[in-house]
């Protein structure tokens, strides 16, 4: 019997763990955390053994496979020493694609990923389509498999999801955008963080489709170097995979509709917006449907990018008061993503900025600080680079260490016809559990 062992109980690694068990794997589950109690519960339900605190040796050692948490690095030293002994180390949505009749829709980015991911998702629900949402985003996609195998899948996907994926072929792929994020895990070469995005495209077939906006700096170049015959270097605990030969499907800034109903603000979302009615397209261009089921598809598709209700922690609008308005993109978790949501606000901002960097560059963004902003505001238990990148714009700057202190300071400093805009640039992890807490903390406090 093939043993299975899972690093990280979350809800991917519960999941992967349930599934495998399903197929006859013998499993153990493993997390140097504290498992949480509904996820303890259903390994128990399920007859599955399961560590926390620490990692047993001599059980993970001896592996057949191993399935680690996206959030593990290669530099943990239980990672290393699987690398060490050439134990395969996969992704969640590697091992679940085996067992799933399902196609996908994959979409990756450094922003705008959920956004057009839930859009994808709104739409074919509408049509009636059999479909699960699953990736960085919705239920465990190995959990659906197991339970529920759905005929198609919209799946969010992360670069650290990618390195550990190599036969996974998208049906269709998106890639939205590539810019600098997470360089810590990529050596800070952004090279190896653009390689881990173009995975995205490895194993398809010209009867595959990619989605991509050709205006980004990197994707027609990347697409260009691998005609050519380039070769990516994969992280210490991925390998290589075929890099694909899809059918491209790309769009442009020129292609927007400045007519269009789409609700959500700003140029970003138009190409979310092009990005899902592409993607969506090519999806339906594989169910082979009568020419009257495409009509009232399109129709239904067009509906649907009228009323999109949005995501949550993303330009959330939480409250009007006082004729200040207070609004959630917690989700802004990279430079860039800041940029985009400050493109969008027409009032004067008060900026809430920090959180854990992650080999963030601010030049690139001071100049629309500078004409946006009215304020800022540092929200992070180490705010000291945020001082160096921002204070010598000359704003009002409050420097905080708490949700609470945040939103004081910053109705203290918003005046009538503001926006109180939390967008961080900054992973939440040094005073959040994640991104949703720190949202979530946010719009309560705002409302009261």
């Amino acid at each position: 019997m093939e043993k299975l062992v899972i690093l990280g109980a979350g809800e991917s690694g519960v999941g992967t763990a349930i599934l495998a068990k399903q197929q006859g794997y013998d499993v153990f589950v493993s997390d140097m955390g504290t498992i949480k109690a509904k996820y303890k519960k259903k390994l128990d339900e399920n007859g599955i053994r399961w560590e926390e605190g620490h990692h047993t040796e001599q059980e993970i050692l001896c592996a057949t496979e191993v399935v680690k948490s996206p959030g593990i690095p290669d530099t943990a030293p239980m990672v290393q020493a699987l690398i060490r002994q050439g134990t395969p180390i996969l992704a969640e949505l590697e091992f679940a694609k085996r067992y799933s009749k399902g196609k996908t829709v994959c979409i990756t980015g450094s922003n705008g990923k959920t956004t057009t991911t839930s859009l994808i998702y709104y739409i074919m629900r509408k049509w009636g389509v059999d479909v699960g949402l699953a990736g960085n985003i919705g239920r465990s996609y190995a959990m659906q498999v197991a339970t529920e195998d759905h005929d198609w899948y919209v799946l969010e996907i992360s670069s650290f999801q990618l390195d550990n994926m190599f036969d996974f072929r998208a049906d269709v792929s998106v890639l939205m955008n590539i810019t600098p994020d997470h360089l810590d895990r990529y050596e800070f070469n952004m090279q190896n963080y653009v390689d881990s995005k173009m995975r995205i495209i490895q194993n398809q077939t010209p009867k595959d489709t990619f989605v991509y906006w050709n205006e980004d700096e990197y994707i027609g170049n990347e697409l260009r170097k691998r005609l050519d015959g380039y070769l990516p270097k994969p992280t210490p605990s991925s390998r290589p995979a075929f890099m694909g030969n899809p059918t491209l499907e790309p769009f442009s800034d020129k292609d927007i509709d400045p007519n269009s109903d789409f609700p959500l603000p700003g140029k970003h979302n138009q190409r979310n917006m092009m990005a899902a009615r592409a993607a969506v397209r090519a999806a339906m261009a594989k169910m082979n449907l009568t020419m009257g089921q495409q009509c009232a598809y399109e129709e239904i598709l067009e509906r649907c990018l009228r009323d999109f209700p949005g995501v949550e922690h993303r330009l959330e609008k939480v409250v009007e008061k006082d004729g200040v308005l207070w609004i959630n993109d917690s989700k802004a978790t990279n430079v860039d993503a800041c940029h985009v949501a400050l493109e969008a606000m027409s009032r004067p901002v008060v900026l809430i900025v920090g959180g854990k960097d992650k080999g963030n560059d601010y030049e690139s963004i001071k100049p629309l600080v500078r004409q946006k902003c009215c304020a800022l505001v540092y929200l992070g238990a180490d705010n000291e680079k945020l001082h160096t990148a921002f204070d010598s714009l000359g704003l009002p700057v409050a420097d905080t260490h708490s949700m609470k202190e945040c939103v004081e300071a910053c109705r203290s400093l918003a005046r009538q016809g503001d926006v109180v805009l939390l967008s961080p640039c900054c992973a939440s992890f040094d005073l959040f559990k994640n991104m949703e807490d720190r949202g979530e903390q946010f719009k309560a406090l705002a409302a009261e």
